[in-house]
């Protein structure tokens, strides 16, 4: 059967995780961690060792072919020092192209079961990728698994068209991607992604699971060492939220200024009659004081503590990233701002209009009312101050902020679409024409908007 007439495989490369499933689905197959754990006694067995690792490996059931493991699996291998974890992806950037083809090679083998000659590929990057990166890409794609054709495309790209719900998307907005690894804010006109606009976040949702876990071991909570970043990052996605507004009155700037730590910063809060959220708690503990309950994987013996205060501080850093970072204090909401005012005059409103959220970071209860809120008043406070200044009355500026159910898939989704469409294979680039000009077909892919 002719690849075409197959449904194309897609795959979303995450920092934390990796979605990969077939085109034409609501949802990914698998959303895997981007971690791979690799026998290194094998390796080196392999590379010249001695017959005794060979002997080991077959004594233990481990074949040439089981010689690693990823996502899940490759957590919960015991830590005997057999099996190294590796994580391919940094910050957005794949870092070991060698352990991202084993990676690969799992994922369309053990997980989705089929032949890659058999499929088309869609995969994703970062909008701070290489072409290089691309290259690479393209030479483990098309030699190693030999697939018919490929298209890479931009993630924050996909994000959009996923966030829109009419048959012909609007293909201009701002992106805020918040990933377990990267944050990124992009700008997007007309399909076409503003280059020099693109923003960072120092923040992700990494840094909110070990903020939890930073507060809960300071405030003291006996929580098992060997399973405290799973603990923390369960706590996180189950019980965070996002206040409306943590303090009224107080910008947390202090913090930095007075250089002192968080437990001073929470402290100075907690006794600020301005502060909302934290008299609630005090005020209904059996509402908003949730128990974790457990047992410690080493004894058996059962362990408990409360969540509390970090139910809607874990989340505060996108919007007081002092809290967390000392010498940083710019709000999320200031760098979407900041990203739109760098971008073309005529273009604004348009961006303002529409800002997508994408990525499982975004998912916190309250995060969607907070950011536009916040982005809002910027924005509002902007043009009341040139109203001023001016004696003019500038036309105030829509400012939308995009939630929707599937923004935790938002990349895999959008992929999912483009890859359905017919123009998708089309737009490929193929093993023929790879075989005939090389990697470099891979630097450049067609226009996303033309396919719309």
């Amino acid at each position: 059967m002719d690849a075409a007439l197959r449904p194309a495989v897609v795959i979303d490369n995450g920092t934390g995780y990796t979605k990969v499933g077939y085109a034409g689905n609501v949802e990914p197959s698998f959303s895997l961690p981007t971690v791979v754990a690799v026998n290194e006694s094998f390796l080196n067995q392999s590379n010249g060792g001695n017959i005794g690792n060979y002997l080991a490996q077959y004594n233990t059931g481990i074949m040439a072919d089981l010689d690693y493991f990823i996502g899940d699996e490759a957590l919960s291998l015991p830590s005997s020092g057999v099996y190294n974890l590796s994580y391919p992806i940094q910050r957005s950037q794949v870092t070991n192209w060698d352990t991202m083809e084993k990676f690969w090679q799992q994922c369309i083998y053990n997980y989705l079961n089929c032949d890659p000659e058999d499929h088309y590929f869609l995969l994703t990057e970062s909008p701070i990728c290489s072409p290089e990166d691309r290259e690479y890409m393209g030479e483990i794609m098309f030699e190693t698994f030999n697939v018919p054709g490929l298209y890479v495309a931009v993630q924050p790209i996909l994000a959009l068209s996923a966030g829109c719900s009419t048959d012909k998307p609007q293909m201009t907005g701002v992106v805020v991607d918040i990933g377990d690894g990267a944050t990124h804010v992009v700008p997007v006109v007309d399909g076409y992604i503003i280059g020099s606009s693109i923003k960072s976040f120092p923040i992700s949702g990494n840094d909110v699971t070990q903020f939890v876990l930073q507060l809960l071991q300071e405030r003291g909570e006996l929580i098992p060492p060997e399973d405290s970043l799973g603990i923390a990052r369960k706590v996180k996605e189950m019980y965070c939220y996002t206040s409306s507004d943590i303090v009224k009155v107080t910008k947390l700037g202090f913090a930095r200024d007075l250089a002192i730590d968080v437990l001073n910063v929470l402290y100075l809060l907690i006794f600020n009659k301005a502060d909302v959220e934290y008299n609630k708690h005090d005020k209904k503990p059996d509402k908003y004081i949730k128990q974790w309950v457990g047992v410690k994987p080493k004894t058996g013996v059962p362990f408990s503590f409360d969540i509390g205060y970090e139910r809607f501080l874990g989340p505060e850093v996108f919007f007081h990233p002092e809290i967390y970072i000392s010498d940083y204090d710019t709000p999320l909401s200031d760098v979407i701002d900041k990203c739109v005012q760098s971008a073309p005059i005529d273009t604004r409103r348009g961006l303002y209009k529409n800002v997508v959220l994408s990525g499982g970071s975004t998912m916190f209860k309250g995060f969607q009312k907070r950011l536009q809120k916040d982005l809002k008043k910027i924005v509002d406070d902007r043009i009341a101050t040139s109203n001023a200044r001016l004696g003019a009355d500038v036309t105030p500026v829509e400012v939308n902020v995009v939630s929707h159910p599937i923004q935790r898939s938002a990349v895999w989704f959008g992929g999912s679409v483009v890859a359905s469409l017919p123009e998708f294979y089309e737009s490929c680039n193929t093993k023929e024409d790879y075989d005939e000009h090389g990697a470099s077909i891979c630097r450049t892919s067609p226009i996303f908007k033309g396919m719309y």
